[in-house]
């Protein structure tokens, strides 16, 4: 564990280059251990939760290699747990442990996940129950979760207000199994953006199913056959960071490799950036973020819930009263959020009250600055990093090496970034997006 790390304070200005969605690398690596031909993804960055999703597909037979670049993955012959039951170390990824616990099942393997951090109490009793009625045996011991049992076919029922990660899940297990399944969301959907992006990457494995509204048809008997070669696009989750950045930058912030159209759901950056009334620019897959009238906004946290930290670091920034909604699931997530994030703003001098279900920001354009807690919450430590430009003192966050789990490359991005105060900073010309 690394020492406290100190921001210095103001505002920031340059060029970076995102990673690779997690979302989109951990989607992409589980169809292609599923298929029957080697394929190489190309990536930019590993975190330690793409890591985990790797060690838990070698544990469950696949050969996968890992570099800053490319991951291979061969698919085995046949699934298979050596010696009887295999250990599958998920870490602290829900993505991991939530995806390929019902794959675990589809292919009838034994397995144990191992859980770190606070995975273990993260709510999962619904959809442990609904594979249990499927066949599956699961059994929890701590900070270990048992698995086991084969998964049949059927109709699978789960509210559409839980995690997505569920519903990626079972699409990933469904179309293995031998007879035909229908998956149901009861209710609207949260977060339904990621489940856009699952359907994505099984069409492009050839893998078939028929949506109407919020259920699938998925045809049993299928087998994932991803091209060859893929490359992962880049992380809306870790640019909205530096889009902030920029935001609070007369100067701004051009961060490359985003694509345009993504399904990624923290897009959404975008629209909320422009109702703070950030001036956001595109050219070819970089978007340029310049600050602008800095007004607060009102943020539906429903589909977007890992933008919150840092959209209600940004709202301080504003001269009025911001709105955080709909954002109770923070509560189970590394941290709980609404309370790690409130705590955050408090402690660098902003005003916020903390709801049962979201904040209230009341921004006065600037921050004082002091020491900041990360939780060990990677999305809390980032966002620290970019309080740091509205403060008047340094920010010296604890523990920010969590930032490897999804961002390992962060510090030093943020370090490759100019002081504003000292020098002129040149950032690119775009294409304008109209407020």
């Amino acid at each position: 564990m690394s020492g406290p790390r100190t921001v210095s304070p103001g505002a920031r200005c340059g060029t970076v280059t995102v990673p690779s969605s997690k979302s989109h690398v951990h989607r992409l690596l589980i169809a292609a251990a599923l298929g029957e031909s080697p394929v190489s993804i190309r990536l930019r960055g590993l975190s330690r939760d793409i890591l985990a999703t790797a060690d838990c597909l070698r544990a469950m037979g696949a050969e996968i290699g890992c570099t800053e670049s490319r991951l291979s993955a061969v698919p085995p012959d046949r699934p298979r747990t050596p010696n009887g039951e295999a250990v599958l170390p998920c870490g602290e990824s829900g993505s991991t442990l939530r995806f390929l616990l019902p794959v675990l099942g589809a292919l009838g393997l034994d397995g144990c996940f191992h859980m770190e951090g606070r995975l273990p109490q993260r709510p999962m009793d619904l959809f442990e129950d609904e594979l249990r009625r499927h066949g599956m045996i699961i059994a929890r011991d701590g900070g270990r979760l048992h698995a086991g049992g084969r998964l049949s076919a059927g109709i699978y029922c789960l509210p559409g207000n839980i995690s997505s990660q569920y519903f990626s899940g079972l699409l990933f297990a469904l179309p293995l199994l031998e007879e035909d399944s229908v998956l149901r969301a009861e209710g609207s959907l949260e977060s339904a953006a990621y489940i856009l992006m699952t359907e994505g990457v099984l069409e492009s494995a050839g893998i078939v199913f028929a949506r109407a509204e919020h259920e699938w048809r998925i045809p049993g008997g299928q087998t994932c056959r991803l091209p060859r070669e893929l490359t992962a696009e880049g992380d809306w989750s870790g640019a909205a960071f530096f889009l902030c950045l920029g935001a609070l930058s007369e100067h701004g912030i051009t961060v490359r490799g985003l694509r345009p159209d993504s399904p990624q759901g923290d897009r959404a950056v975008l629209d909320t950036l422009l109702s703070f009334g950030a001036d956001v620019n595109w050219h070819g897959d970089a978007v340029t973020v310049r600050a602008g009238k800095r007004r607060p906004f009102v943020l539906d946290a429903a589909g977007v819930p890992d933008l919150v930290p840092v959209l209600s670091v940004l709202a301080c920034a504003a001269e009025g009263e911001s709105v955080i909604k709909n954002a109770a699931r923070l509560r189970m997530k590394e941290s709980d959020r609404l309370r790690s994030t409130a705590q955050l703003i408090a402690d660098l001098g902003g005003a916020v009250d903390e709801k049962e279900d979201g904040l209230v920001i009341r921004g006065c354009g600037a921050l004082r600055g002091g020491n900041a807690d990360s939780f060990r919450d990677h999305r809390i430590a980032m966002s620290a990093a970019v309080a740091a430009a509205l403060c008047r003192e340094p920010v010296i966050i604890s523990d920010p090496e969590c930032v490897e789990k999804s961002y390992p490359d962060f510090w030093k991005d943020l370090e490759n970034l100019a002081d504003e105060r000292s020098r002129t900073c040149q950032v690119s010309g775009s294409e304008s997006v109209s407020d």
